[in-house]
């Protein structure tokens, strides 16, 4: 029997960029990093020349460590430090660099603005091949588990109780923490990471007493003026105050956030990305489409949606923009009465009129399959295969980091070779 002998010493000569095959897929990410504009990356670099300062690490490594883990649908900054030491194509992407997770975390969700160009140029690089017209988009949104418990949502009192007390003990520890004699035993970094706990909780309790408050106006603003319904009082979490409580595909209810795609239907490629807290899909569509056209440089000619999007006056809005939109109209209790939803109505407008015909017509229908094909499979790969899942990461702005991230790998493993300037 052949038995492991591990007390054998060997000796074995090769070099980092012998660690993968030549074709390898990490060998891609590499080259379309490099040659991307990352000076939006660097700007956030303190450490220069003639300046004292620990080298700073490439940010062309960071990125490409973090599109490649999102290829491979790693979410976890945990995860990817540790493949950086066990697996050969992240140690290929290191070549020797060393990394630790509070930097790939940070690094992740902390150049929100860059990353959001970097996007856009993946974007220019598609259009400028002509892969990616625009002229038809889909959009579709799907909610995201968000990093806040169920049971960290609190009411307006309550929060208010809570920031006292959080400001109380904010004053308490710095009393404490000042004292030599209480605080001897305590290290310096100690004393800091429990001054940066205390601020850091007090500073979300009273970003869920403003939520509240906002959330309380907006409630006021929207109620009808004569026999309103009796609506729940708002409440916010106090782990993550912009989290929401939102119906999730199996019907339960859990803090999430809404993800917003665009997807061009012809290349099939991500072109918007967007995240919100709106349970509701209801007047998600323009802003997505306004970012399409900003990016892309192109004019959006049609948009499908599904029904959760219908709003009246937006069909007005966007053919007077010169965009049809492809929405199915919503189904009369009483057909009888009503008749079919596709039936032109008395108080429609004319390009709400046109719209209901378009939508009947069997061109309409036809065009209108086009949305779950596409759009809905994106963001099925980004769920499945991308690390869109349960978000580690807490705030709108965050979220879009890691959605963008997602969406730049999509697009990375179905135009790899498109994507590279050659």
């Amino acid at each position: 029997m052949r038995k492991p002998d591990r007390s054998q010493v060997t000796m074995r000569m090769e070099c980092d960029d012998q660690l993968v095959a030549p074709h390898h897929p990490v060998r891609v990410v590499w080259d379309f990093v490099r040659q991307l504009d990352r000076s939006a990356f660097e700007k956030a670099i303190k450490a220069r020349e003639g300046r004292c300062g620990r080298d700073a690490t490439d940010p062309a490594l960071m990125i490409a460590l973090w599109m490649y883990a999102s290829i491979r649908g790693v979410g976890s900054a945990r995860e990817l430090a540790r493949l950086c030491k066990e697996s050969r194509p992240y140690q290929w992407l290191c070549g020797g660099v060393s990394v630790n997770h509070h930097t790939l975390a940070d690094f992740r969700v902390d150049h929100g603005e860059a990353l959001d160009q970097l996007f856009t140029q993946s974007l220019a690089i598609l259009v400028k091949k002509g892969l990616v017209k625009v002229r038809r988009i889909s959009q579709d949104g799907t909610r995201v588990r968000a990093s806040a418990g169920t049971g960290s949502f609190r009411g307006k009192e309550r929060l208010e109780e809570l920031l006292v007390q959080a400001k109380k003990h904010v004053a308490d520890l710095r009393t404490l923490l000042d004292d030599p004699e209480k605080s001897a035993r305590l290290s310096a970094r100690q004393r800091s990471a429990q001054r940066r706990a205390a601020r850091e909780k007090a500073q979300r309790v009273e970003e869920a007493a403003a939520m509240v408050q906002r959330m309380e106006m907006r409630q006021e603003e929207t109620a009808n003026k004569a026999g309103s319904q009796r609506r729940k009082p708002p409440r916010a979490s106090t782990t993550d105050p912009e989290a929401r409580i939102m119906k999730m595909p199996d019907n339960g209810w859990r803090p999430a956030m809404n993800v917003q795609l665009a997807v061009d239907t012809q290349s099939r490629a991500i072109v918007g990305v967007d995240v919100c807290n709106a349970g509701s899909d209801k007047c998600q569509a323009p802003p997505l489409r306004r970012q399409v056209q900003q990016r892309t440089g192109l004019k959006v000619q049609e948009h499908l949606m599904d029904g959760g999007y219908l709003v009246l006056d937006e069909i007005d809005e966007a053919a007077a923009q010169g965009v049809r939109l492809f929405i199915p109209p919503p189904a009369p209790r009483d057909p009888a009465k009503a008749g079919i939803q596709y039936q032109p109505k008395p108080e429609d407008s004319p390009a709400q009129s046109i719209w209901r015909r378009r939508m009947g017509s069997e061109e309409g229908k036809a065009v209108y399959q086009e949305r779950a094909s596409t759009v809905e499979t994106a963001n099925g790969d980004l769920k499945t295969h991308r690390g869109l899942g349960p978000l580690t990461v807490r705030g709108l702005a965050k979220a879009k980091c890691v959605a963008l991230w997602c969406a730049l790998a999509y697009n990375l493993v179905h135009f790899g070779s498109a994507l590279l300037m050659r």
